[in-house]
């Protein structure tokens, strides 16, 4: 294989399924866009789950895309040779058209003919059934007829080789995943064999079910294919290195982190590298480090960093963050323009977490000095250390380092205990949390995302131009919607803006959609996030001539439908960022959807 950069494997995976006649479609936000089942996007099919239940996509059935990534599930594991926080995944889809043997062929042809991978070291594993699906012998017999022999296709159960829902409900079905050698000697076995040999590189899922909320899995109307390859992954294998931080664009970051270490700690310079690099993505995309939701997330990410960094004797005095995100910024700006515009606002934000974590680790370890002086001999509780840990942001591992200098030591067995306990909490929270999402289209979030328009819409005419969309979280109950804006809102001007979108309401204006370029959508005065680099065509829904907007819908037929719209809630939501909480009531129960025009 000749080595390639990353680069090349991202425009060579665009042009190939663009001869398979599918459109580039941008990729979308890191902050998913009215879905609450998840923080961030962590597949490339999450903006894309109204198309998989049914809506047109303006482009057609037929996509490929770059989606970039954030996936704190692994958090732990980041550090090996594969594992990333925030990465980029390479995605083709079909909304109705092609299945399983089409997918696979292209899939194959990709990484043998255009990659130039030797069939030999490749591998898969297909679904092995259960109570809710069969066996895949389908997809495994589409692999033998493709060259690869039946020793090397394994099968999996559903933790392994099934995705989805993206919520508690929606569309799922098994998966066929591919896996590159990094064993020694000869290829043998597959993954259900000897795991440890393989490396997984893609991953094809044949979305051919909707799990209901009864936990029945009924059979799709629409089949889809959805595809997900690591770029970074795929880089390392085409690069010939043994892991990802060893790539083209990755290599850098590592190397500007050991540049300014003291110390050598591998892990600890994956940790630094891979951190900064998805706060510097995840601060672009409008997030700001707090203590709930995305902001909490960042936050953590940056603090774990800056330990990471601590232990290669780097000085965190406010300056380190930045001069790592500053690299991110020179690696990845010709592809994520928005990074690059926004380089010093996100070296500011990086500058300030630091600056704050400083004062929070010397107020941990004055706590930390108070529980070693009340404790009778030398074995700290683990209770106390895991209150270092959930209010100081204290690892156990800081802790224990700590304790050691001082002759103490630590019940683990008691952290572990409190730790566990706290992550059920969290878990019994997010799933209250996390119902929904943009699979659910029900009426109500179909009522409550087309009232997101109309309040977009009425808060621009009370405060102002610069008003834009920041997030969206719609529930059955609710919707949550950020916007741009510095200041609390007045009582005067949150009455107005109500009483804006109620007129709107009551007027019973026609909701239609068209399809348009970028370009179109803009010379409309649309409103919306214009992603400059493809000529790609999207939906702009018009509410009579209240409101015009890029968005995917659904939406109501006409605002009359709403019912009456009352505000609840103005809060902050992080700088420069207000919330508002808001309820419909009073609509029909059945709705029409609006159609195009």
């Amino acid at each position: 294989m000749t080595p390639i950069t990353t680069d090349e494997i991202r425009q060579a995976y665009l042009d190939f399924f663009q001869t398979k006649d599918h459109a580039v479609v941008p990729g979308a936000s890191l902050i998913p866009e009215n879905d609450p089942t998840v923080l961030f996007t962590t597949a490339g099919m999450h903006p894309l789950v109204p198309y998989l239940v049914g809506e047109t996509h303006p482009a057609g059935k037929r996509l490929v895309d770059a989606q970039r990534c954030v996936r704190t599930g692994d958090i732990d594991e980041v550090g090996d040779s594969s594992h990333l926080t925030m990465f980029e995944m390479m995605g083709n889809w079909s909304l109705g058209d092609y299945f399983k043997e089409e997918a696979i062929a292209m899939s194959y042809e990709f990484l043998t003919d255009i990659l130039g991978i030797d069939p030999n070291v490749l591998s898969v594993t297909c679904f092995e059934g259960d109570r809710d699906a069969p066996k895949d012998e389908e997809a495994a017999q589409y692999w033998m007829n493709m060259g690869i022999p039946e020793d090397r296709i394994g099968f999996l159960p559903k933790k392994e080789n099934w995705w989805g829902p993206a919520g508690l409900t929606g569309p799922c079905g098994p998966d066929t995943e591919m896996f590159y050698w990094v064993g020694d000697g000869e290829p043998h076995g597959n993954p259900a064999k000897n795991d440890s040999d393989w490396m997984e590189i893609w991953n094809d899922v044949f979305m051919q079910y909707n799990k209901t909320e009864d936990g029945q899995f009924e059979a799709l109307a629409q089949k889809n294919v959805d595809t997900g390859m690591g770029l970074e992954r795929v880089a390392a294998v085409m690069q010939g290195v043994s892991n990802v931080y060893e790539t083209d664009r990755m290599k850098p970051i590592i190397e500007r982190v050991r540049d300014l270490a003291n110390e050598e700690d591998l892990k600890h310079e994956r940790i630094v590298t891979d951190h900064i690099k998805a706060a510097t993505f995840i601060i672009a995309d409008g997030i700001k480090p707090g203590n709930v939701d995305q902001g909490y997330v960042l936050r953590k990410l940056i603090r774990r960093a800056i330990r990471s960094a601590k232990q290669l004797g780097i000085e965190t005095s406010g300056s380190f963050c930045a001069k790592i995100s500053d690299e991110v910024v020179s690696q990845y700006g010709h592809i994520f323009g928005h990074i690059q515009s926004q380089e010093k606002m996100i070296a500011d934000t990086l500058s300030s977490e630091e600056v704050q974590f400083t004062k929070t680790l010397q107020a941990g370890l004055k706590q930390l000095e108070k529980v070693i002086e009340s404790t009778a001999g030398n074995i700290i509780a683990g209770v106390d250390a895991f209150h270092l840990y959930d209010t100081y942001g204290f690892p156990l591992e800081l802790t224990k380092e700590i304790l050691e200098e001082k002759g103490y030591s630590i019940t683990e067995q008691d952290f572990k205990v409190a730790f566990t306990a706290h992550q059920e909490l969290s878990r019994k929270g997010a799933e209250q949390k996390f119902a929904g999402g943009l699979a659910d289209h029900s009426s109500e979030t179909t009522k409550l995302h087309t009232a997101t328009h109309l309040l977009n819409a009425a808060l621009r005419i009370v405060l102002g131009d610069h008003i834009y969309q920041k997030g969206s979280n719609i529930t059955q109950e609710r919707l949550r919607f950020d916007f741009s804006h510095e200041e609390k809102m007045t009582d005067e001007q949150k009455k107005e803006v109500e009483r804006l979108v109620n007129e709107a309401i009551d007027a019973n204006l026609p909701i239609h959609y068209h399809l348009t370029d970028v370009e179109g959508a803009k010379d409309e005065g649309a409103i919306g996030v214009f992603d400059e680099k493809y000529d790609s065509e999207v939906k702009v829904y018009v509410i009579g001539g209240f409101s015009k907007e890029i968005c995917g819908g659904p939406h109501v037929a006409n605002t009359g439908m709403l019912g009456h719209f009352t505000l609840k809630k103005e809060e902050s939501s992080s700088s420069g960022v207000r919330r508002i909480k808001a309820v419909v009531s009073g609509g029909p129960e059945k709705i029409e959807v609006a159609t195009q025009l």
